[in-house]
């Protein structure tokens, strides 16, 4: 694989080696995932920003092959967090043991320990281990005994969420939500995909034997390399004023508009841009925003009609004419 180069900040000299990792990412995902191109799409973007990822879907729609695919994709390792409320933190982060040979304490990670990482029914945690995830996703950092330990880089949590309110679950704080970049459902299977899925293509059965397209350590820089992708004040302001106007729903932070910015930017990289357009914006809109815009206990896709109505009433600014 090819060492991967910088991008200048005025996004003229991206290298084609970032482009073609993008796509082969994308690829890589989409062998497994079948029939699901914008949803592959959008997590291949949180790949490349580095924004973890909400799943809302009714079980058996494919998450955790989905995770499953976005580690082996770039050579990762991956874990699965089963939510349960006895789950404790150290079950996440893992716990210090005293070894009798070695007359120390020794490190045993836990499954945090992973490039990858996906927390089913992330609400029925409680809010107790919940904060040592979050310390994880905000952070990537843990803290055991008192003593804080780095995650691997990179680091994406992949979650889903029961339905708020049914049995057993805990309510998920807005700042939790908030630390995922993008929300998104599965959605069911249309009749042709579920016939090849059937008959031994794609799904959880193939992971293991799809080839990387890239090493985990090489995404580090591929996503150093995006977060330099051009973007013009036109552009700024039109996402600016996007999530101002989603303010008017709800509280929106300002780390909406930062993840939105890094979520465009992988956008323009897997359309083969070097620059970012408005269009990558909108495309965001629903899938970055609409969550964050959810009050608690609501569900995560409530605003998601008003979101999209907001979006198209919005007008996309025009270059000014020379």
């Amino acid at each position: 694989m090819a060492d991967i180069e910088k991008v200048s900040t005025n996004g003229s000299s991206a290298n084609p080696s970032i482009f073609r990792t993008a796509i082969g990412v994308r690829h890589r995902i989409g062998e497994v995932v079948l029939g699901k191109h914008a949803q592959v799409n959008l997590v291949t973007a949180a790949l490349l920003a580095g924004e973890h990822v909400l799943l809302s879907d009714v079980p058996g729609a494919g998450k955790t092959t989905l995770a499953a695919s976005m580690a082996r994709a770039i050579g990762g390792r991956f874990n699965r967090i089963q939510g349960n409320p006895d789950l404790l933190p150290t079950d996440m982060t893992g716990f210090f043991m005293h070894d009798p040979g070695r007359n120390e304490w020794v490190y045993r990670p836990g499954p945090l320990q992973a490039n990858v990482v996906i927390v089913d029914e992330l609400n029925r945690i409680t809010p107790r281990t919940q904060s040592a995830l979050l310390e994880a996703m905000a952070e990537h950092s843990i803290t055991v005994d008192g003593k804080t330990l780095a995650v691997p880089e990179p680091f994406i949590v992949v979650a889903t969420m029961n339905r708020m309110g049914s049995a057993g679950t805990f309510a998920v704080t807005g700042g939790q939500i908030d630390r995922f970049g993008i929300s998104l459902a599965m959605g069911p299977l249309d009749r042709d995909i579920e016939r090849r899925v059937l008959r031994g293509e794609g799904g959880y059965r193939i992971v293991d034997s799809i080839q990387p397209a890239i090493r985990a350590e090489q995404l580090v820089l591929v996503q150093q390399a995006v977060s330099e992708i051009f973007v013009s004040d036109l552009v700024l302001d039109y996402l600016m004023n996007l999530c101002d106007a989603m303010r008017g729903i709800s509280h929106l932070s300002p780390r909406a508009s930062q993840s939105m910015l890094a979520l465009a930017r992988a956008m323009a990289v897997l359309d083969g841009r070097q620059f970012v357009v408005p269009s990558d914006v909108k495309a965001l809109s629903v899938p970055c925003l609409a969550h964050r815009l959810a009050g608690e206990g609501e569900p995560v896709e409530i605003h998601a009609p008003e979101v999209k109505s907001v979006t198209e009433d919005l007008p996309i600014p025009e270059p000014a004419r020379r």
